[in-house]
């Protein structure tokens, strides 16, 4: 991706090396089953009330590094090609984008939806519309998810940034409200359209960043290779070593590379009603 000497986001609040709290998690196994369960948007409030907090009130720092802090500026302008692309996307549909507010931070954080901890993967808080992430999980995506590249990381973010669009519009107040009133199945199929119909917005975005000039040859690759990354069958059969369709929150890979190629192939939003396509 060409980003060098692009405008930076204003809208990046630092929180690293400072935080509010511990975040007591019972080992790599809690730490296995946060990130599958929260990794790329799933409502967060649900699961940080389950975590067991410890100490509040604790600060620690952590030295920061040129690699990280070029990181930084990445994702500043990444978050910054966004707004630009959604700004003129609910203008011509006569409406008016609020940007949201993304929170850089360091093992553990105090977000609008509860306290949380680096294990549980980039997150968005419907609660204070912000986008929280520590930088550390991008070494994770390249290596343990195996999906390396610059343009993998624009995605994690553009997929953030979908779940906030989906707030504006009332698309995840509404779901949220639905899921009440469904059974743990329902309720799964439901958080599984969400999730699709966010890689589809994260698509939307490389669509406009293509005519933008600054994707490069095999961005889209690295995209399409994060998304089917973190597919539910994938995760799980690598987690556990067999797949439980019925749990799947996000979508397999094969859907969510899908729906991310769809958004940036059509560059339009009316094309990801997810929640009325007979065939995900």
């Amino acid at each position: 991706m060409q980003w060098k000497d692009r405008r930076q986001s204003d809208n990046i609040e630092d929180r690293r090396g400072v935080t509010g709290g511990k975040i007591a998690l019972g080992g790599l196994g809690s730490i296995a089953v946060l990130i599958i369960a929260l990794l790329f948007g799933a409502d967060p409030r649900q699961l940080l009330r389950q975590l067991p907090q410890g100490d509040n009130g604790v600060q620690t720092s952590r030295p920061t590094n040129p690699e990280e802090e070029e990181l930084k500026q990445f994702v500043a302008v990444v978050l910054a090609e966004t707004e630009d692309a959604w700004g003129d996307i609910f203008r011509q549909a006569g409406k008016q984008y609020r940007k949201p507010t993304l929170v850089l931070f360091t093992d553990q954080v105090d977000s609008g939806c509860g306290a949380a901890g680096t294990a549980v993967g980039p997150f968005y808080c419907p609660a204070d519309e912000k986008l929280y992430i520590d930088l550390s999980f991008f070494h994770d995506l390249r290596t343990r998810f195996r999906a390396p590249g610059d343009f993998a990381i624009a995605y994690v973010i553009a997929h953030e940034v979908g779940h906030h669009v989906q707030k504006i519009l009332g698309t995840s107040d509404r779901v949220n409200s639905a899921r009440r009133y469904q059974s743990e199945d329902g309720a799964n199929g439901l958080s599984v359209r969400l999730e699709l119909q966010a890689d589809f917005y994260a698509g939307v975005w490389a669509h406009y960043a293509r005519n933008r000039g600054i994707v490069e040859s095999g961005d889209i690759d690295e995209a399409l290779g994060a998304a089917s990354a973190v597919g539910d069958d994938r995760l799980q059969r690598e987690g556990q070593g067999y797949v439980v369709p019925d749990s799947f929150t996000h979508g397999t890979s094969e859907q969510r590379a899908r729906w991310f190629r769809s958004g940036f192939e059509t560059g339009d939003v009316r094309q990801g009603d997810t929640f009325n396509a007979a065939d995900l």
